[in-house]
């Protein structure tokens, strides 16, 4: 043990790898009942769009496999104190949570805009093409901290 390689260090590495699946998954689980919600109120005008519109839940359900990505990478990555110092510990620390905390954030999107959306494309059907847009700008969010879990979680 020394004083960059303590015995504690796996613990950030560890904590990195819950905070990416948990915060991605509360994220994906956010995005998929806000946007059922907005499915199930406009299935009862509209019966024949349901699979239409089940599109914000897939992409909300996307998020948690970023995070599920990244905490295996991360897991895969972890070894004991002495080859593990802290500046691993750090980096995938801050891989989880970034992927994790986009993934909260793009989740929170993804369901508010799912939710109208649905039930706006149900009254008008022109509104279709805007929320897949939008839904897309909202899932790029939890891309965006994929890519910097990975480029982190290469930099050790």
């Amino acid at each position: 043990m020394t004083d960059l390689a303590p015995a504690y260090s796996p613990f950030f590495g560890v904590m990195g790898a819950a905070s990416a699946i948990v915060f991605a998954s509360f994220g994906a689980a956010y995005g998929t009942a806000r946007s059922g919600v907005g499915i199930s109120a406009m299935a009862v005008m509209k019966p024949d769009l349901i699979m239409k519109s089940i599109i914000p839940v897939v992409m909300a359900g996307i998020l948690a496999i970023y995070g599920l990505v990244v905490a295996a990478l991360i897991c895969q990555g972890l070894s004991s104190a002495p080859s593990y110092d802290l500046f691993d510990g750090f980096c995938d620390f801050g891989a989880g949570l970034s992927v994790g905390l986009c993934g909260v954030a793009a989740g929170m999107a993804i369901g508010i805009v799912g939710d109208a959306g649905v039930r706006g494309t149900a009254q008008q059907p022109k509104l279709f093409v805007g929320m897949v847009l939008i839904l897309i700008f909202g899932e790029v969010l939890g891309l965006y901290g994929l890519i910097i879990a990975l480029i982190l979680n290469t930099a050790h």
